[in-house]
């Protein structure tokens, strides 16, 4: 039922930018916990090239991904179609991120909606595309975006969502460095 393929085109490429949502895959090397995160705030997925992708990091509560990219860069991503014909898409590839604070933030920054709470842009070398039936997926109505996490970041504030950062996505749950990059404000 599977079919690999070559790149992203087509209508793979059309199926991708449909999903309202994805998962994002990825584990340390050796022991460690597997960590799959949902993804789905409205402009913050985009398709660079056919082997290419790339993905607005918003501040959460963890930061595992940033972590395991930093150790060995595996990564895979999954759409399923939760509406329409029954599909699953996964890209499997070695993503790397790059923070808020990179001279090279902006110039990626420019694909994406502004969302606060940014805090890097993953991007993803797309190495293996395939599909397969979807037939096991629920079928399921889109009811709306929640707007929670990005009302939630903007009431911090920047200096209030980087103390947030500090605080809880400095190390990953492996005790892996993850997002440790927000500096240390200077005493007052």
């Amino acid at each position: 039922m599977g079919k690999i393929h070559e790149s992203i085109d087509g209508r793979l490429r059309e199926f991708i930018e449909r999903q309202r949502m994805f998962f994002v895959a990825t584990a340390p090397t050796g022991d460690g916990r597997v960590n799959v995160s949902p993804k789905g705030i409205g402009g913050t997925f985009k398709i660079l090239d056919e082997h290419t992708v790339a993905y607005l990091d918003i501040t959460a509560s963890g930061a595992e991904t940033i972590a395991h990219l930093r150790q060995n860069g595996r990564i895979t991503l999954m759409f399923c179609a939760l509406e329409g014909p029954p599909n699953i898409v996964r890209l499997h590839g070695h993503g790397r991120f790059v923070t808020l604070y990179d001279p090279e933030f902006a110039e990626h920054a420019k694909y994406f909606d502004d969302v606060p709470g940014a805090r890097a842009i993953v991007v993803v070398d797309v190495e293996r595309v395939s599909d397969s039936c979807g037939y096991g997926i629920p079928l399921m109505e889109y009811a709306g975006e929640r707007d929670l996490l990005p009302q939630y970041m903007e009431r911090k504030g920047v200096e209030g969502v980087a103390d947030y950062r500090r605080k809880k996505n400095s190390t990953s749950i492996d005790g892996l460095p993850a997002f440790d990059y927000d500096p240390v404000p200077a005493p007052h």
